[in-house]
């Protein structure tokens, strides 16, 4: 198998020949510069390697059920939005490696990405046990009754955890980061050195409300996976304020290009708007393109910020039964998947399979992140 560096030039190179000229070089180079970072930044920043190292430590008789997947999940991939009632949905935010795969490949990313959120692999070591459990714990309870997790009706600590300053530092914390979000999301002094993809900027007038006004347009570098496709915001005054719309560039997951069966095509769409799913009517998946609205409301946690909230049993069973709500909208997984955790393989109910993959897979992913050119680092 190619190392790191090969294994990167080799995706780069896909990239590039699928985008054509809609590849942002400065982009890939930042990707780089996370793959080189932390082992939970390389973790996020490289879906594709994950696919080509997952079949060294996960190697069980039997796979597991096939289901409509997220596929590059792990603790930073969850957050809020408002649905088309306007309840609080906390859950999975981005599908953008969407594919059918094995139901415990998304269940083995969490827990490994639980892992090496611990830069300390002995502190991770010593983490995953209750972390599996817990993801286990929450995945079963969302096979069982299949649901969004709606805020608004239950979840009342989860609720007060993404909505309620616990302290007057929380409060003025909340209060810059809002201020800070509009000032980043201010239209620039002067205009980009480049023109957007016109597809994207299509995309982006598209999902305006009728009536807004176009007041801003401008490239964003954001996420770590999805670094070196187009991603652009547009700002629009409408009805009194200023409003947001993001574009990115889809791509097929990189599961289904190396081990998928079926056509190579994006379900990012599928997964987002499942049957146990309540998506944010500003979502949209188009012709290759993801459009969704950027709003400071929309919380989400990050391991380096807030390690007490991503590690809190709580918080890892909840992200387990979101999990399941997704693969459940697959016809007859359910049950299926129920029968294989009753058994106890390819993953047990009390967790201790997935422990012990995740042990192994963040050890090789941790040993892959080392063999990172250091160089790297400065090529954001």
């Amino acid at each position: 198998m190619d190392d790191i560096r090969a294994s990167t030039h080799a995706n780069e190179q896909w990239l590039r020949a699928t985008l054509g000229a809609e590849v942002v070089e400065a982009d890939l180079a930042a990707r780089r510069a996370k793959l080189a970072d932390t082992p939970f930044t390389y973790l996020r920043a490289a879906y594709w390697r994950w696919v080509e190292l997952l079949p060294e430590s996960w190697t069980p008789k039997r796979p597991g059920a096939a289901v409509l997947a997220v596929g590059d999940i792990h603790l930073e991939n969850f957050g809020t939005w408002r649905d088309g009632e306007g309840r609080l949905v906390w859950g999975v935010n981005d599908f953008d490696e969407a594919a059918v795969m094995p139901w415990p490949l998304d269940l083995l990313r969490l827990a490994t990405s639980a892992h090496m959120a611990h830069d300390d692999p002995e502190a991770g070591d010593a983490a995953i046990d209750a972390a599996a459990s817990a993801i286990m714990g929450g995945y079963g309870k969302g096979l069982e009754r299949p649901r969004p997790i709606i805020l608004d009706h239950d979840f009342a600590w989860l609720r007060q955890t993404v909505l309620v300053a616990r302290s007057a530092e929380d409060q003025a914390a909340q209060e810059k980061a809002r201020k800070t979000f509009w000032k980043k999301m201010a239209s620039p002094k002067e205009p980009p050195a480049t023109a957007p993809p016109a597809r994207l900027l299509n995309a982006l007038r598209a999902a305006l409300p009728l009536g807004a006004t176009e007041a801003g347009l401008w490239p964003r570098r954001a996420g770590a996976g999805s670094l070196g496709r187009p991603r652009w915001v547009m700002r629009a005054e409408w009805q009194g304020g200023p409003i947001l719309r993001e574009a990115k560039a889809m791509l097929p997951s990189a599961w289904v290009r190396l081990h998928g069966d079926g056509p190579i095509a994006c379900r990012a769409a599928e997964a987002a708007t499942g049957a146990y799913r309540a998506p944010d009517p500003c979502q949209s998946f188009l012709d290759g393109i993801a459009v969704r609205r950027l709003s400071p409301n929309n919380q989400k946690f990050e391991a380096g910020k807030h390690p007490e909230i991503l590690f809190d049993p709580r918080m890892l069973k909840a992200m387990g039964r979101d999990l399941a709500a997704v693969h459940a909208a697959t016809m007859g997984a359910a049950r299926a998947i129920t029968g294989e955790i009753a058994a106890g393989a390819p993953l047990d109910a009390e967790g201790k399979r997935l422990a012990k993959a995740a042990r192994q897979l963040a050890q090789r992913l941790r040993q892959d992140q080392a063999e990172v050119p250091r160089s790297w680092r400065g090529e954001a």
